[in-house]
């Protein structure tokens, strides 16, 4: 029995997310890891948030291009998607410090750790169906 269309793009999209949490998880645990160290002897949240972000974002480019997605189009039009999509979840990622931390005074390590969450749900999303999509054949763009 051959599986249902939408079966294959069901497990698909399953193990891209079980993919991409686990190269997530790894990579925030030391990120975030990170950011308690260096904001404890530093200071500086948002800088110190700017840096591994930006760190966190070229490993997650190739890690998830090759691993997660097994995406093999254009590197250079994924990349650009790619540094559009990271463009909104570090302003997310900002504003979540700026709102929380600097106007209603929460403390920046728990706005940070639920941050990461949230901004990872939205990256995987959008890393899914715009930055790393597949492309579609004609018979799939023609069905119902």
């Amino acid at each position: 029995m051959i599986p249902e269309f939408s079966q294959l793009t069901e497990n698909r999209a399953l193990r891209q997310l079980f993919s991409y949490a686990l190269i997530g998880v790894l990579t925030n645990l030391l990120g975030y890891a990170l950011y308690l160290l260096l904001t404890y002897f530093w200071g500086a949240p948002k800088l110190t948030m700017t840096a591994l972000y930006t760190v966190g974002a070229i490993i997650g480019f190739f890690t998830n291009r090759h691993y997660t997605f097994g995406h093999d189009g254009h590197i250079g039009a994924a990349g650009v998607r790619y540094l559009f999509v990271q463009l909104l979840g570090y302003l997310l990622n900002l504003s979540l410090l700026l709102l929380f931390v600097d106007w209603l005074g929460f403390a920046h390590q728990i706005v940070q750790a639920v941050a990461i969450i949230v901004v990872a749900i939205l990256l995987f999303v959008l890393s899914r169906l715009f930055v790393f999509a597949p492309k579609q054949t004609k018979n799939e763009a023609l069905r119902p």
